[in-house]
């Protein structure tokens, strides 16, 4: 798998790639292969490697940001942590939410225990986590839905879709009935990051042919992009 394939934007400063679902973006304790072990093949000419800004769960698929610079890494960090960069996912529940759309606001917080490890759950003394919604398409009795997120918690979008809409994502194995046949089904499609001086950093990545498998086609507004 080459992820020189699977550049969705590049410039001087900035890369964006489609990141495979089942890549973790941290290299992991069992020393399996991580984002880290592709950064070489992402220089693109340059001598540094790239430095991933945000993070995307392992099974997460889609647009990731990573920083050619230090001083741009730094400030696409910043702009993350201010809550200036346009997030959207899209993802399939496992079950038909009541309405068309709505917001999500949810405080979360992080619980753990020797015998199930950590977990997010929603806690009224937790930080801030918001997220709109809206229901695209309903097949075989699931609902694919597209999340513009306007916080960033861990696993924000999948513990609102539990709590905050009465269904998993297909295939959550935390927060949901899991399955071995298949992953998470979440996909970040969309990413827009405003620059003082340059255009905005604007990345779409493909819609998913693990989505495909179950019925659903590529929505209106998600026509990819190929920078």
């Amino acid at each position: 798998m080459l992820l020189s394939d699977r550049v969705l934007f590049l410039d001087g400063e900035a890369l964006v790639i489609d990141k495979p679902a089942g890549l973790p973006v941290d290299a992991p304790r069992d020393g399996s292969l991580s984002l880290e072990n592709h950064l070489d093949g992402l220089r693109f000419g340059f001598k540094r490697w790239p430095l991933a800004v945000h993070r995307l769960d392992r099974d997460t698929s889609g647009c990731l940001l990573l920083a050619r610079n230090p001083k741009a890494h730094g400030r696409f960090t910043r702009a993350f942590e201010n809550r200036e960069v346009e997030k959207q996912y899209l993802a399939i529940v496992d079950g038909v939410p009541d309405g068309d759309g709505g917001t999500i606001d949810l405080p979360l917080g992080k619980v753990s225990t020797a015998e199930e490890g950590w977990r997010m759950v929603v806690d009224p003394k937790g930080k801030p986590s918001v997220s709109h919604w809206e229901k695209l398409a309903v097949a075989n009795g699931r609902s694919l839905l597209r999340f513009r997120p306007e916080t960033g918690r861990t696993h924000q979008l999948r513990v609102h879709a539990l709590e905050g809409l009465g269904f998993p994502l297909v295939g959550d194995p935390v927060y949901g009935r899991g399955g071995t046949r298949t992953r998470t089904l979440l996909h970040a499609e969309r990413l827009v990051v405003k620059r003082d001086v340059k255009p905005p950093i604007i990345a779409e990545a493909p819609f998913p042919e693990s989505f495909v498998a179950l019925g659903f086609a590529a929505p209106e507004g998600a026509e990819p992009t190929r920078g």
